[in-house]
């Protein structure tokens, strides 16, 4: 079926919109993607190259999402694109096992702490779902503890209380979930481990597991307070629960090993996705070797997937974790997160508006609101009306980002001195025309 043409004075992508909306629930294949929390036509990509995506009206924008996070190289890197080429010369999919898969299996055990063993999916939410089944089979124990506002995908056991895409839509559970599912999770304030405590002490023997975002990227960019992850490892360990790390959007961005890393706090699983896929979609679930040889074959969880370990998808990410191991790149990315991020937040006090930052590492939120934000009750204090104005100001003057008050910024090594230097011109535009 061919687009139609657009309407006098309409732009392509509002075409295409229209078009789509009558074909595709909303008009997006992702939720977020529909510009709900912010209003307005979402903005339909052609391209992307670097640091910049171009609209299908030919407009160019500096890039702040990333893909959502996996775009760290910047978008079209050559050497990825190279591997990619070379390798799809051989097939696409065998649905057999392949000498990559064991490569990146062998980079990540190397790399990410917690990992002794590790399964390849293909999504993010594959890989938390997986991982509480494993959690479950491994413990017997049939509740889970998740945190208010951080999002472990579409899960059923996760849709409660979450944040990102359904914290933007105003939806706190989904329908579709039955009550009986619901029940088996046990939702707690993030930051607050007097609650996780609670929830041991009401339910001593039929917790199999906490799953937590580290650094959380799906309420906005919150930071977890001092001790608050070694906290959480105690009280797991106590409790005889798995403690599992969702660190999908925090992998390979935070620090090599990931939050965990950074933090110095060890889980017993850890979800990955996002920059281990190099673009192309692929994720893992990995931990202790007692845990994941529960995982069938070898054991009786059983989780299995068709383009799992895709060879396209291994090379992409394996070239990409590789390219991250050379020297400089993370205190890089932390300069120049920390140059535009603050940059963005001084010119936004100084146009007059309250708006305070969170960020770790590449990954960051700039809250429209005075307060410190540290969970999802502070961060639902923003202006979010505000934030709109201000993310549509950014779009006309060619800066893309979130489309949420509710999502994280990601920077990547493309965003060198003088992309930032544009990013903060066309803020200082932008601000401008808000005031």
């Amino acid at each position: 079926m061919q687009v139609n043409t657009e309407k006098a004075g309409q732009s392509r992508s509002a075409t295409l919109f229209e078009q789509a909306s009558a074909l595709i629930p909303g008009g997006v294949n992702s939720p977020v993607r529909a510009f709900r929390g912010v209003g307005g036509t979402p903005v339909f990509i052609r391209s992307a190259h670097g640091p910049y995506m171009t609209d299908a009206d030919g407009k160019r924008y500096v890039d702040y999402i990333g893909s959502w996070g996996p775009m760290i190289l910047g978008h079209a890197h050559p050497e990825v694109l190279a591997a990619i080429r070379s390798v799809i010369e051989r097939g696409t999919s065998f649905g057999a096992p392949t000498e990559l898969e064991v490569e990146i299996a062998e980079l990540i055990v190397s790399l990410v702490p917690s990992v002794e063993k590790v399964r390849m999916v293909s999504s993010g939410t594959e890989a938390t779902m997986a991982a509480i089944r494993v959690a479950r089979g491994f413990t017997g124990r049939r509740k889970i503890i998740k945190f208010v506002g951080c999002y472990h995908g579409h899960g059923d056991a996760f849709l409660v209380k979450a944040g990102s895409g359904v914290a933007t839509l105003g939806l706190p559970d989904s329908p579709g979930v039955p009550l009986d599912v619901s029940q088996l999770t046990i939702t707690v304030p993030y930051n607050d481990l007097a609650a996780v405590e609670a929830a041991f002490a009401a339910y001593p023997d039929d917790i199999a597991a906490v799953i937590v975002e580290p650094v959380v990227g799906n309420m906005g960019c919150v930071i977890p307070k001092p001790g608050y992850l070694q906290g959480l490892r105690d009280l797991t360990r106590q409790h005889g629960a798995v403690l599992i790390f969702d660190e999908v959007m925090t992998g390979f961005r935070l620090a090599r090993g990931g939050a965990q890393e950074l933090y110095g706090v060890t889980p017993d699983m850890t979800c990955l996705g996002k920059v281990m896929g190099g673009g192309l979609p692929a994720a893992a679930y990995g931990g202790r070797a007692d845990i994941m040889d529960c995982v069938a074959p070898a054991g009786p969880v059983y989780q299995a997937g068709t383009l799992s370990g895709n060879p396209v998808a291994m090379t992409a990410g394996l070239t990409t974790l590789r390219l991250l191991q050379q020297p400089g790149v993370y205190e890089t990315l932390e300069r120049q997160a920390k140059k535009v991020s603050e940059g963005l937040l001084k010119l936004i006090h100084k146009a007059g508006h309250a708006a305070t930052l969170n960020r770790v590492g590449s990954m960051f939120t700039i809250f429209f609101t005075a307060d410190e934000v540290t969970d999802w009750d502070s961060a639902s204090k923003s202006d979010t009306a505000l934030f709109s104005r201000f993310f549509h100001a950014m779009l006309r003057e060619g800066v893309y980002l979130p489309p949420s008050q509710y999502e994280a910024a990601f920077m990547g090594l493309a965003h060198v001195d003088e992309v930032v230097e544009v990013t903060l011109a066309a803020a200082e535009r932008a601000l401008d025309k808000l005031s």
